[in-house]
């Protein structure tokens, strides 16, 4: 992370204007305070990305942003537009100097696993860059042309060193910007199921089929019926919480569970 956040630095004074994407299903979680003192002075844009799998009613809450699934690259004329709007006092002094047709160059910048490189690779509509649904996929920087006159800069996803708050790690453990490997998935399992139960009960109830009360049983139980509808069994047929609790959240990930927002966005 310090080696991405020091290259991002070497880097912006090269840049014309900063795009960051977020997750829509935490909009807020999944900005990274780091990136607003990077790109100082910069002109910038926001993409609230994985637009289709967030709870729709919450995305258009609260925000002035492009929302788009980069998976599909027919809504990405706005992109060209707006970064043209964002860059229009550059492009007017740089005709005024004699420079014609210079390429607006956008640094991609976002926490891991937000889609990065799924949106540059439908915005150039071919595969410029490696993509996985974990994070830290993308290892270095690398420069993308678009048309003739837009230039992007990929950079690795960052996060910051510290959390404030404990919700704030929980929902990006959730999206899966933190590493799998180092959580304890059944534990965080527990705790997605206590935010389901309050904002999406029914997404259990459809998924796994699970014929139980879910919001008088315990989290415990219902990740053991989520294991038993799922076949995720040890020896002697005692339920596999760890399994079910990885199909849980790549259901999650998915949209398979539904469309889903983390957190209460304000007016």
């Amino acid at each position: 992370m310090t080696k991405a956040k020091r290259m991002m630095q070497e880097d912006i004074k090269l840049i014309d204007i900063v795009i960051e994407l977020l997750d829509a299903r935490a909009p807020l979680s999944s900005k990274n305070p780091d990136i607003d003192n990077l790109a100082t002075n910069k002109s910038r844009m926001v993409i609230l990305n994985k637009a289709d799998m967030a709870d729709a009613r919450k995305t258009a809450k609260g925000f002035f942003v492009l929302s788009m699934d980069s998976r599909k690259n027919s809504g990405m004329k706005p992109v060209s537009d707006t970064i043209r709007e964002a860059c229009k006092e550059k492009i007017a002094r740089d005709r005024k100097r004699g420079i014609i047709n210079r390429p607006i160059r956008a640094m991609i910048v976002g926490i891991p696993n937000v889609g990065k490189s799924t949106f540059i690779n439908s915005y150039a509509k071919k595969s410029c860059t490696k993509v996985g649904n974990k994070p830290g996929v993308t290892k270095g920087k690398q420069w993308i042309r678009i048309g003739k006159d837009v230039e992007l800069l990929d950079t690795p996803g960052i996060l910051w060193p510290k959390f404030d708050d404990q919700e704030i790690g929980l929902r990006l453990a959730y999206i899966g910007s933190i590493n799998d490997e180092i959580l304890t998935k059944s534990e965080l399992a527990l705790k997605f199921i206590d935010f389901l139960k309050i904002n999406y009960c029914n997404a259990l109830t459809d998924r796994y089929n699970i014929d139980i009360d879910i919001q008088n049983s315990e989290n415990f139980e219902i990740l053991k019926q989520i294991a038993v509808a799922r076949l995720c069994l040890l020896k002697g047929n005692e339920p596999d919480l760890d399994k079910a609790a990885a199909i849980l959240f790549d259901d999650f990930r998915s949209g398979r569970l539904g469309r889903m927002t983390l957190e209460e966005i304000p007016e």
